[in-house]
């Protein structure tokens, strides 16, 4: 690609991740970091994803990027929008991976950028945090939304999709109003009823802890978004407010609906919901990882003895399948399968349970 000197506000997560992304995709380009622990610039430079470390958002080596990606909290990528207005060139591309776009896009208005900003948001992530859990591979097959400011020269909007393909994404074009309203319901929402769901129970729960223990299968799935970073989601419901609260209104309403149905004992008003949810549910493309990041995970049968598990982890090592996760299930939802093993991709975890079926242990994929 043409522009080959990229910086960054910060390496968490999503910025680490998008680094190796770049460093793998595009060996032969030039990254700049600025990050607010030293420690964390000076790990990225050891590991060879950055090339130099940035002691400032001013700092003149920025004046050299093409791109520079905001990957720190809204408030934070402002300031430094302001402040690389005066380092870079007019013909940088200044962007952002921020999960709310309306403030930023408003902040680079006022600050002159139109036209300089894009927006960014790679629709992917993890419950996990900082760059020590980074991965080049975080934005394979996962859309990657692109939210033009006002007067942006078509070709850079044509450059930034080429890139997000670039490193396996999947990217779309919107405008940020519609982004957000979007987010709002499919992201933002369901962060907040998993947390809700994960606090009634804590509510409810007797001293002995009954329903944590028994907590397992669906709900732990339908919760696991939970343990999600507080800090993140405080800025992602508070900037987004407004669209949250419209979306949730239609939720609490159904909510009420599917209470009212079952006070009254109506049988086929509930069939009616579960078919309708389920009707569109199935219809929704596994192309993308989506808003909330896929589990690859099977689930595997096996003998309650010693050695049962390091036998498994055994073979998968030696047919070259890495582990995300393993361990048991206790409350066994599938038969008498009782371990459950995680992947980080989709076509380790076909290969593995292919591997352990002609091993002739029972396999369910899910």
């Amino acid at each position: 690609m043409e522009r080959t000197v990229f910086g960054f506000i910060g390496l968490g997560l999503i910025g680490g991740s998008l680094a190796k992304a770049l460093r793998r995709s595009l060996p032969g380009c030039r990254i700049l970091a600025y990050t607010r622990t030293e420690a964390t610039s000076r790990q990225a430079l050891d590991a060879k994803v950055i090339d130099a470390i940035c002691t400032s958002a001013e700092d003149p080596q920025f004046a050299a990027c093409d791109c520079i990606f905001l990957c720190a909290p809204v408030q934070n990528n402002i300031q430094a929008l302001a402040k690389l207005r005066t380092v870079v060139s007019e013909d940088c591309i200044l962007t952002d991976v921020g999960s709310v776009k309306t403030e930023i896009h408003l902040a680079a208005a006022q600050l002159g950028l139109n036209g300089r900003f894009i927006g960014g948001h790679p629709m992917t992530g993890s419950e996990k945090s900082g760059f020590e859990n980074a991965q080049a591979h975080l934005f394979e097959n996962a859309y990657y939304i692109i939210t033009p400011s006002e007067g942006t020269d078509p070709e850079k909007i044509d450059w930034y999709r080429k890139l997000a393909a670039a490193i396996g994404a999947l990217p779309v074009i919107l405008n940020y109003q519609e982004h957000d309203y979007a987010t709002a319901a499919i992201s933002h929402l369901p962060h907040l009823i998993a947390a809700s769901l994960v606090n009634t129970v804590h509510d409810l729960d007797s001293k002995d802890e009954m329903m944590k223990m028994l907590a397992a299968g669906g709900f732990k799935d339908i919760t696991r978004i939970a343990s999600s970073s507080p800090e993140m989601w405080e800025q992602i419901c508070v900037e987004n407010h407004a669209n949250i609260s419209v979306v949730m209104d239609t939720f609490i309403r159904l909510l009420e609906d599917a209470r009212a149905q079952m006070n009254q004992e109506n049988g086929e008003a509930i069939h009616e919901m579960f078919a309708r949810s389920r009707a569109y549910r199935d219809s929704f493309s596994s192309r993308s990882l989506g808003a909330i990041k896929k589990t690859y995970r099977i689930f595997c049968d096996i003998i309650d003895e010693s050695g049962a598990i390091a036998t498994i982890a055994t073979t998968l090592a030696v047919n070259g399948i890495s582990i995300k996760n393993i361990g048991i299930v206790h409350n066994r939802e599938f038969e008498e399968g009782a371990l459950q093993i995680e992947f980080y991709e989709e076509e380790p975890s076909l290969r593995a349970a292919e591997v352990l079926r002609q091993h002739r242990y029972q396999v369910w994929v899910r």
